[in-house]
Protein backbone atom coordinates (compact mmCIF):
# COMPACT_ATOMS: atom_id res chain seq x y z
CA UNK A 1 0.00 0.00 0.00
CA UNK A 2 0.97 3.60 -0.57
CA UNK A 3 2.16 5.28 2.69
CA UNK A 4 1.07 8.69 3.45
CA UNK A 5 3.89 11.13 4.39
CA UNK A 6 3.61 13.74 7.57
CA UNK A 7 5.19 16.98 7.23
CA UNK A 8 8.12 16.61 9.66
CA UNK A 9 9.33 14.12 7.10
CA UNK A 10 8.66 15.47 3.99
CA UNK A 11 11.19 16.65 1.70
CA UNK A 12 11.27 20.22 0.81
CA UNK A 13 11.38 21.14 -2.68
CA UNK A 14 11.80 24.35 -3.91
CA UNK A 15 11.48 28.33 -3.00
CA UNK A 16 11.06 30.48 -5.56
CA UNK A 17 9.62 34.09 -6.24
CA UNK A 18 12.32 35.92 -3.98
CA UNK A 19 15.56 35.00 -1.55
CA UNK A 20 15.79 33.20 1.54
CA UNK A 21 14.06 35.39 4.56
CA UNK A 22 12.41 37.49 2.22
CA UNK A 23 8.77 35.43 3.31
CA UNK A 24 7.37 38.12 5.37
CA UNK A 25 9.06 41.52 4.20
CA UNK A 26 9.08 41.02 0.37
CA UNK A 27 10.22 43.22 -2.21
CA UNK A 28 7.59 45.46 -3.52
CA UNK A 29 5.68 43.28 -6.37
CA UNK A 30 6.22 43.95 -9.90
CA UNK A 31 4.86 44.44 -12.83
CA UNK A 32 4.52 43.55 -16.24
CA UNK A 33 3.22 42.02 -19.73
CA UNK A 34 1.16 39.66 -19.70
CA UNK A 35 1.83 36.25 -18.21
CA UNK A 36 0.41 34.38 -21.06
CA UNK A 37 2.67 34.33 -23.76
CA UNK A 38 0.87 31.46 -26.11
CA UNK A 39 -1.15 33.28 -28.65
CA UNK A 40 -4.67 33.08 -27.99
CA UNK A 41 -7.26 29.92 -29.84
CA UNK A 42 -9.33 33.09 -31.05
CA UNK A 43 -9.38 35.87 -32.58
CA UNK A 44 -12.00 37.61 -30.19
CA UNK A 45 -12.19 40.78 -28.49
CA UNK A 46 -12.54 41.36 -24.94
CA UNK A 47 -16.03 43.12 -23.93
CA UNK A 48 -13.96 45.33 -22.04
CA UNK A 49 -10.32 46.78 -20.72
CA UNK A 50 -8.52 44.10 -18.45
CA UNK A 51 -11.11 41.06 -19.12
CA UNK A 52 -7.86 38.78 -20.33
CA UNK A 53 -4.31 38.59 -19.66
CA UNK A 54 -4.14 40.85 -17.19
CA UNK A 55 -0.24 42.11 -16.42
CA UNK A 56 2.21 39.58 -14.74
CA UNK A 57 2.64 40.81 -11.60
CA UNK A 58 5.29 38.79 -9.07
CA UNK A 59 5.31 39.35 -5.41
CA UNK A 60 8.74 38.33 -4.82
CA UNK A 61 7.38 36.23 -1.92
CA UNK A 62 9.84 33.36 -0.97
CA UNK A 63 8.40 30.31 -0.48
CA UNK A 64 8.76 26.15 -0.07
CA UNK A 65 6.44 23.36 -1.24
CA UNK A 66 6.36 19.94 1.06
CA UNK A 67 4.73 16.90 0.67
CA UNK A 68 1.68 16.72 3.31
CA UNK A 69 0.10 13.76 2.16
CA UNK A 70 1.38 11.07 -0.76
CA UNK A 71 -0.39 7.72 -2.13
CA UNK A 72 -3.51 9.53 -3.18
CA UNK A 73 -5.49 8.41 -6.46
CA UNK A 74 -6.18 11.63 -7.83
CA UNK A 75 -7.03 13.47 -4.75
CA UNK A 76 -10.27 15.82 -5.88
CA UNK A 77 -11.52 17.99 -2.94
CA UNK A 78 -10.46 18.75 0.76
CA UNK A 79 -12.12 19.89 3.57
CA UNK A 80 -9.90 20.64 7.06
CA UNK A 81 -11.41 19.32 10.23
CA UNK A 82 -11.75 22.10 13.61
CA UNK A 83 -9.43 19.52 15.09
CA UNK A 84 -6.80 20.01 12.30
CA UNK A 85 -7.66 16.54 10.56
CA UNK A 86 -7.62 16.80 6.59
CA UNK A 87 -10.49 14.64 4.58
CA UNK A 88 -10.08 14.32 0.95
CA UNK A 89 -11.76 12.85 -1.82
CA UNK A 90 -10.25 10.38 -3.96
CA UNK A 91 -11.69 10.73 -7.64
CA UNK A 92 -11.62 7.62 -9.35
CA UNK A 93 -12.08 5.27 -6.69
CA UNK A 94 -14.80 7.38 -5.33
CA UNK A 95 -13.65 7.32 -1.97
CA UNK A 96 -13.29 9.73 0.93
CA UNK A 97 -10.23 9.24 3.20
CA UNK A 98 -9.07 11.16 6.69
CA UNK A 99 -5.74 12.34 7.41
CA UNK A 100 -4.67 12.82 10.98
CA UNK A 101 -1.81 12.61 13.03
CA UNK A 102 0.31 11.94 10.89
CA UNK A 103 -1.76 8.97 9.22
CA UNK A 104 -3.99 8.31 6.08
CA UNK A 105 -6.86 6.23 6.80
CA UNK A 106 -8.73 3.21 5.16
CA UNK A 107 -11.65 4.61 2.57
CA UNK A 108 -14.30 5.70 4.60
CA UNK A 109 -17.15 3.39 5.17
CA UNK A 110 -20.89 4.81 3.89
CA UNK A 111 -19.86 6.18 0.33
CA UNK A 112 -22.71 5.71 -2.22
CA UNK A 113 -21.78 3.88 -5.39
CA UNK A 114 -19.81 6.10 -7.59
CA UNK A 115 -19.71 6.02 -11.48
CA UNK A 116 -15.83 6.38 -11.89
CA UNK A 117 -16.50 6.47 -16.35
CA UNK A 118 -14.77 9.55 -18.07
CA UNK A 119 -14.76 12.26 -15.70
CA UNK A 120 -16.99 10.80 -13.11
CA UNK A 121 -15.75 9.84 -9.69
CA UNK A 122 -16.15 11.65 -6.05
CA UNK A 123 -15.67 15.14 -6.06
CA UNK A 124 -15.95 18.15 -3.80
CA UNK A 125 -16.58 18.49 -0.02
CA UNK A 126 -17.98 20.97 2.29
CA UNK A 127 -18.38 20.69 5.97
CA UNK A 128 -21.62 21.92 7.72
CA UNK A 129 -21.28 25.14 9.44
CA UNK A 130 -22.19 24.10 12.51
CA UNK A 131 -20.19 20.75 11.76
CA UNK A 132 -18.62 20.72 15.18
CA UNK A 133 -21.91 19.84 16.56
CA UNK A 134 -23.82 17.72 14.42
CA UNK A 135 -20.44 16.12 12.55
CA UNK A 136 -22.04 16.56 8.34
CA UNK A 137 -20.33 15.87 5.86
CA UNK A 138 -20.85 16.95 2.29
CA UNK A 139 -19.58 15.24 -0.76
CA UNK A 140 -20.67 15.54 -4.53
CA UNK A 141 -20.17 12.48 -7.15
CA UNK A 142 -21.44 11.13 -10.12
CA UNK A 143 -24.34 8.84 -9.68
CA UNK A 144 -24.81 6.01 -11.97
CA UNK A 145 -28.28 4.73 -13.04
CA UNK A 146 -29.41 1.81 -14.29
CA UNK A 147 -29.71 2.46 -17.77
CA UNK A 148 -26.07 3.82 -17.85
CA UNK A 149 -26.73 7.44 -17.48
CA UNK A 150 -25.37 9.64 -14.40
CA UNK A 151 -26.26 12.59 -12.92
CA UNK A 152 -24.34 14.93 -10.70
CA UNK A 153 -25.62 14.37 -6.90
CA UNK A 154 -24.79 15.34 -3.61
CA UNK A 155 -24.56 13.29 -0.38
CA UNK A 156 -24.47 13.83 3.48
CA UNK A 157 -23.28 11.80 6.37
CA UNK A 158 -22.31 12.23 9.69
CA UNK A 159 -18.03 11.86 10.37
CA UNK A 160 -17.39 9.31 13.23
CA UNK A 161 -13.98 9.03 14.02
CA UNK A 162 -14.22 6.93 17.29
CA UNK A 163 -13.14 3.64 16.19
CA UNK A 164 -12.24 3.19 12.59
CA UNK A 165 -13.63 6.08 10.80
CA UNK A 166 -16.77 6.10 8.70
CA UNK A 167 -19.75 8.12 7.57
CA UNK A 168 -23.13 6.83 9.07
CA UNK A 169 -26.80 8.24 8.74
CA UNK A 170 -25.54 8.98 4.93
CA UNK A 171 -28.34 9.75 1.97
CA UNK A 172 -28.31 11.21 -1.20
CA UNK A 173 -30.23 15.08 -0.36
CA UNK A 174 -29.96 16.24 -4.31
CA UNK A 175 -29.76 14.85 -7.92
CA UNK A 176 -29.28 16.46 -11.38
CA UNK A 177 -32.36 15.81 -13.07
CA UNK A 178 -32.54 14.96 -15.95
CA UNK A 179 -29.46 12.41 -15.96
CA UNK A 180 -28.12 12.04 -19.03
CA UNK A 181 -25.69 9.94 -21.31
CA UNK A 182 -22.17 11.17 -20.66
CA UNK A 183 -19.30 11.00 -18.63
CA UNK A 184 -18.37 14.45 -18.69
CA UNK A 185 -18.65 17.67 -17.30
CA UNK A 186 -20.52 16.91 -14.13
CA UNK A 187 -19.01 20.30 -12.14
CA UNK A 188 -19.07 19.21 -8.16
CA UNK A 189 -18.30 22.01 -5.92
CA UNK A 190 -19.94 22.73 -2.71
CA UNK A 191 -19.78 25.54 -0.52
CA UNK A 192 -21.79 26.82 2.38
CA UNK A 193 -22.94 30.26 1.93
CA UNK A 194 -23.13 32.75 4.73
CA UNK A 195 -26.55 32.56 5.54
CA UNK A 196 -26.34 28.57 5.64
CA UNK A 197 -26.79 27.59 2.42
CA UNK A 198 -25.55 24.70 0.61
CA UNK A 199 -24.55 25.76 -3.11
CA UNK A 200 -24.14 22.83 -5.94
CA UNK A 201 -21.74 23.65 -9.35
CA UNK A 202 -22.77 21.38 -11.91
CA UNK A 203 -21.78 21.35 -15.86
CA UNK A 204 -23.63 20.71 -18.85
CA UNK A 205 -22.51 17.20 -19.38
CA UNK A 206 -20.65 18.07 -22.40
CA UNK A 207 -22.04 16.73 -25.33
CA UNK A 208 -24.38 18.99 -27.69
CA UNK A 209 -28.20 17.80 -26.41
CA UNK A 210 -27.08 18.39 -22.60
CA UNK A 211 -25.07 21.84 -23.43
CA UNK A 212 -28.61 23.80 -24.72
CA UNK A 213 -29.81 22.32 -21.71
CA UNK A 214 -28.10 25.16 -19.59
CA UNK A 215 -30.00 27.53 -20.23
CA UNK A 216 -33.85 25.76 -19.89
CA UNK A 217 -35.31 25.94 -16.35
CA UNK A 218 -36.62 22.74 -16.28
CA UNK A 219 -33.66 21.12 -16.63
CA UNK A 220 -31.14 20.81 -13.54
CA UNK A 221 -27.85 20.79 -16.22
CA UNK A 222 -25.74 23.41 -16.67
CA UNK A 223 -26.68 25.43 -13.04
CA UNK A 224 -25.57 26.84 -9.77
CA UNK A 225 -28.02 25.26 -7.65
CA UNK A 226 -29.11 26.35 -3.85
CA UNK A 227 -30.32 23.89 -1.16
CA UNK A 228 -30.99 23.94 2.69
CA UNK A 229 -28.88 21.69 4.50
CA UNK A 230 -30.94 18.96 4.60
CA UNK A 231 -31.71 19.04 0.53
CA UNK A 232 -34.99 21.19 0.68
CA UNK A 233 -35.30 23.86 -1.81
CA UNK A 234 -35.10 27.16 0.25
CA UNK A 235 -38.31 29.31 -0.26
CA UNK A 236 -36.50 32.74 -1.49
CA UNK A 237 -34.60 30.84 -4.26
CA UNK A 238 -35.03 33.27 -7.68
CA UNK A 239 -36.99 30.46 -9.65
CA UNK A 240 -38.98 29.29 -6.80
CA UNK A 241 -43.19 29.36 -8.04
CA UNK A 242 -42.39 30.23 -11.85
CA UNK A 243 -44.46 27.81 -14.00
CA UNK A 244 -41.87 24.90 -15.64
CA UNK A 245 -38.95 25.57 -13.25
CA UNK A 246 -37.07 23.93 -11.44
CA UNK A 247 -37.10 25.79 -7.80
CA UNK A 248 -33.48 24.78 -7.00
CA UNK A 249 -32.01 26.69 -9.77
CA UNK A 250 -30.10 29.64 -8.63
CA UNK A 251 -27.83 30.88 -12.01
CA UNK A 252 -27.60 29.05 -15.15
CA UNK A 253 -25.60 29.54 -18.82
CA UNK A 254 -23.17 27.73 -17.32
CA UNK A 255 -20.28 25.16 -18.64
CA UNK A 256 -18.59 23.02 -15.71
CA UNK A 257 -17.82 24.95 -12.94
CA UNK A 258 -14.40 23.43 -10.93
CA UNK A 259 -13.54 25.71 -8.78
CA UNK A 260 -15.94 27.84 -6.52
CA UNK A 261 -15.55 29.91 -2.68
CA UNK A 262 -17.27 32.52 -1.20
CA UNK A 263 -15.88 36.43 -1.33
CA UNK A 264 -14.12 36.78 2.48
CA UNK A 265 -15.84 40.19 2.38
CA UNK A 266 -18.58 40.18 0.40
CA UNK A 267 -19.42 37.04 0.97
CA UNK A 268 -20.85 36.08 -2.58
CA UNK A 269 -19.96 33.13 -4.60
CA UNK A 270 -17.19 33.11 -6.80
CA UNK A 271 -16.11 30.04 -9.81
CA UNK A 272 -14.24 29.48 -12.45
CA UNK A 273 -15.48 27.37 -15.03
CA UNK A 274 -13.98 25.51 -18.12
CA UNK A 275 -14.60 27.04 -21.62
CA UNK A 276 -13.52 24.62 -24.23
CA UNK A 277 -11.23 25.81 -26.69
CA UNK A 278 -10.00 29.50 -25.00
CA UNK A 279 -12.52 30.65 -22.70
CA UNK A 280 -11.91 29.70 -18.72
CA UNK A 281 -14.42 32.19 -16.71
CA UNK A 282 -13.99 34.16 -13.58
CA UNK A 283 -17.34 35.04 -12.51
CA UNK A 284 -19.58 36.22 -9.26
CA UNK A 285 -22.72 33.93 -9.29
CA UNK A 286 -26.00 35.87 -8.35
CA UNK A 287 -29.42 34.90 -7.93
CA UNK A 288 -31.26 34.70 -11.29
CA UNK A 289 -28.84 35.54 -13.56
CA UNK A 290 -28.18 33.35 -17.13
CA UNK A 291 -24.39 33.56 -17.61
CA UNK A 292 -24.21 32.61 -20.90
CA UNK A 293 -23.05 29.21 -22.16
CA UNK A 294 -23.81 28.23 -24.97
CA UNK A 295 -24.87 31.62 -26.12
CA UNK A 296 -22.11 33.32 -25.40
CA UNK A 297 -18.47 32.67 -25.29
CA UNK A 298 -14.71 33.83 -25.56
CA UNK A 299 -13.73 30.19 -26.56
CA UNK A 300 -13.90 28.05 -29.97
CA UNK A 301 -15.31 23.99 -30.37
CA UNK A 302 -12.08 22.00 -30.05
CA UNK A 303 -12.29 20.80 -33.86
CA UNK A 304 -12.41 24.16 -34.90
CA UNK A 305 -15.25 26.41 -35.44
CA UNK A 306 -17.03 29.01 -33.16
CA UNK A 307 -19.43 28.32 -30.28
CA UNK A 308 -22.77 28.66 -31.86
CA UNK A 309 -23.26 31.85 -33.47
CA UNK A 310 -20.01 33.14 -32.10
CA UNK A 311 -21.48 35.86 -29.83
CA UNK A 312 -19.45 36.97 -26.78
CA UNK A 313 -21.77 39.52 -25.73
CA UNK A 314 -25.55 39.66 -25.54
CA UNK A 315 -28.45 41.54 -23.75
CA UNK A 316 -29.23 39.84 -20.64
CA UNK A 317 -26.03 37.48 -20.27
CA UNK A 318 -23.75 38.02 -17.67
CA UNK A 319 -20.26 38.99 -18.62
CA UNK A 320 -17.07 37.41 -17.23
CA UNK A 321 -14.93 39.32 -14.46
CA UNK A 322 -11.69 37.41 -16.15
CA UNK A 323 -11.26 35.01 -18.64
CA UNK A 324 -8.25 32.78 -19.83
CA UNK A 325 -7.11 32.06 -23.88
CA UNK A 326 -5.92 29.65 -23.83
CA UNK A 327 -7.30 27.81 -21.21
CA UNK A 328 -5.31 27.13 -17.69
CA UNK A 329 -8.06 24.36 -17.53
CA UNK A 330 -9.38 26.16 -14.03
CA UNK A 331 -10.35 23.93 -10.76
CA UNK A 332 -10.47 24.74 -7.57
CA UNK A 333 -9.93 27.95 -5.88
CA UNK A 334 -9.80 29.92 -2.39
CA UNK A 335 -9.14 33.17 -1.07
CA UNK A 336 -6.15 34.39 0.65
CA UNK A 337 -7.05 35.97 4.23
CA UNK A 338 -4.84 34.34 6.70
CA UNK A 339 -1.14 35.91 8.05
CA UNK A 340 1.33 33.39 6.75
CA UNK A 341 1.91 35.08 3.62
CA UNK A 342 1.37 38.96 4.14
CA UNK A 343 1.91 40.39 1.09
CA UNK A 344 -0.77 37.59 -0.52
CA UNK A 345 -3.84 39.07 1.26
CA UNK A 346 -6.72 39.68 -0.73
CA UNK A 347 -5.48 37.39 -3.44
CA UNK A 348 -7.77 34.62 -5.43
CA UNK A 349 -5.90 31.35 -5.98
CA UNK A 350 -6.53 29.40 -8.77
CA UNK A 351 -5.58 25.62 -9.62
CA UNK A 352 -4.55 24.91 -13.61
CA UNK A 353 -4.64 21.37 -14.68
CA UNK A 354 -3.91 21.36 -18.45
CA UNK A 355 -1.56 24.22 -17.57
CA UNK A 356 0.19 22.64 -14.13
CA UNK A 357 0.24 26.08 -12.48
CA UNK A 358 -1.20 27.90 -8.97
CA UNK A 359 -2.69 30.88 -10.42
CA UNK A 360 -2.55 34.37 -8.66
CA UNK A 361 -5.06 36.60 -9.16
CA UNK A 362 -4.17 39.91 -7.83
CA UNK A 363 -7.90 41.82 -7.41
CA UNK A 364 -8.52 45.19 -7.27
CA UNK A 365 -12.61 44.68 -6.58
CA UNK A 366 -14.00 42.65 -9.05
CA UNK A 367 -11.43 43.81 -11.73
CA UNK A 368 -8.19 41.38 -12.06
CA UNK A 369 -5.00 43.57 -12.02
CA UNK A 370 -2.37 41.25 -12.19
CA UNK A 371 -1.34 37.24 -12.09
CA UNK A 372 0.86 35.60 -11.08
CA UNK A 373 1.52 31.79 -11.88
CA UNK A 374 3.20 29.76 -9.17
CA UNK A 375 4.46 25.61 -9.19
CA UNK A 376 6.21 25.46 -11.82
CA UNK A 377 8.39 23.37 -10.27
CA UNK A 378 6.30 20.81 -9.29
CA UNK A 379 4.97 20.10 -12.82
CA UNK A 380 1.85 18.13 -11.59
CA UNK A 381 -1.81 18.95 -12.54
CA UNK A 382 -3.55 21.29 -9.83
CA UNK A 383 -7.26 20.13 -8.74
CA UNK A 384 -7.55 21.72 -5.25
CA UNK A 385 -6.63 24.68 -3.40
CA UNK A 386 -7.54 25.27 0.46
CA UNK A 387 -5.92 27.50 2.86
CA UNK A 388 -4.84 25.31 5.73
CA UNK A 389 -5.63 26.66 9.57
CA UNK A 390 -1.88 27.30 10.31
CA UNK A 391 -2.62 29.81 7.15
CA UNK A 392 -0.48 27.90 4.81
CA UNK A 393 -2.01 27.17 1.65
CA UNK A 394 -2.90 23.65 0.29
CA UNK A 395 -2.64 21.96 -3.25
CA UNK A 396 -3.97 18.52 -4.22
CA UNK A 397 -2.34 17.27 -7.57
CA UNK A 398 -4.39 15.26 -9.89
CA UNK A 399 -2.25 12.41 -10.35
CA UNK A 400 -2.43 8.45 -10.25
CA UNK A 401 0.33 8.73 -7.52
CA UNK A 402 -1.80 12.18 -6.27
CA UNK A 403 -0.04 14.46 -3.49
CA UNK A 404 -1.53 17.17 -0.93
CA UNK A 405 0.98 19.66 -1.20
CA UNK A 406 1.54 22.67 1.56
CA UNK A 407 2.97 25.61 0.54
CA UNK A 408 4.98 27.97 3.49
CA UNK A 409 7.07 30.56 3.90
CA UNK A 410 10.84 29.99 2.99
CA UNK A 411 12.23 29.45 6.04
Amino acid sequence: MKTAMTLAAAVVLTACGGQSGQAQQSAAPTTGAPVQTDPPNTNLKPAFPGQTRAPEMKSNVAYEVSTHIGGLNKPWGMAFLPDGGLLVTEKPPGQIRLFKDGKLSAPLAGVPRVDSRGQGGLFGLALHPDFARNGWVYFSFAQPNPDGKTNTAVGRGRLVTTGTPRLEDVRVIWRQNPPWPSTAHFGGRLVFARDGKLLVTTGERSVITGRVQAQDLSSGIGKVIRLNDDGSVPSDNPFVGQAGAQPEIYARGIRNIQGAALHPRTGELWEVEHGPRGGDELNVIRAGRDYGWPTISYGMEYRGGPIGAGLTQKAGLEQPLYYWDPVIAASGMAFYEANLFPAWKGNLFIGGLASQRLVRLVLDGEKVVGEERLLAEVGERIRDVVVGPDGAIYVATDEDNGRVLRIAPKR
